[in-house]
């Protein structure tokens, strides 16, 4: 029994993040505590593919406020999936992989749940891939759910 630490999901609102809640419902059990987060990065230092930009005012507030809601609706799915959930929005300058794997340590995530995008070749290359990332960087378990 992993007692008073929470399961951290990783939501983005994809369908991928969506599935990985429900898979979790379907093989954990219900009632553990869990954390909902999602991950933004500041629109003046990330742009596509990394370039620099300068936003309009205000921008920031308006993506922080987004993805507040994106926090929200994932731990409404979680409860839905038996879990007592709560979400956190985390912002970063840095990688999403990385600020998810603070996260988890942060909170001392009992287990790390998210979705596989399932991106490959080039798409993979350029944005990366957040779920083999957080695998390979987190010493906590991980929950891969793949679309």
């Amino acid at each position: 029994m992993a007692g008073d630490r929470p399961v951290m999901f990783c939501f983005d609102g994809s369908p991928q993040a969506r599935a990985a809640i429900e898979e979790a419902g379907r093989q954990l059990e219900h009632g553990r505590r869990a954390i909902v987060v999602t991950v933004w990065s500041p629109a003046e230092l990330v742009a596509f593919v990394g370039a620099p930009v300068s936003a309009p005012v205000g921008f920031d507030d308006e993506v922080a406020g987004r993805a507040q809601q994106v926090a929200d609706e994932g731990a409404e799915l979680a409860r839905a999936a038996g879990f007592e959930a709560a979400g956190v929005v985390e912002r970063t300058p840095d990688s999403i992989w990385r600020a998810l794997v603070t996260a988890a340590d942060d909170q001392d995530a009992d287990l790390v749940v998210l979705g596989s995008h399932g991106r490959t070749g080039l798409t993979e290359v350029l944005l990366g891939s957040v779920a083999a990332a957080v695998t390979q960087h987190t010493a906590r378990p991980v929950l891969v759910v793949h679309a």
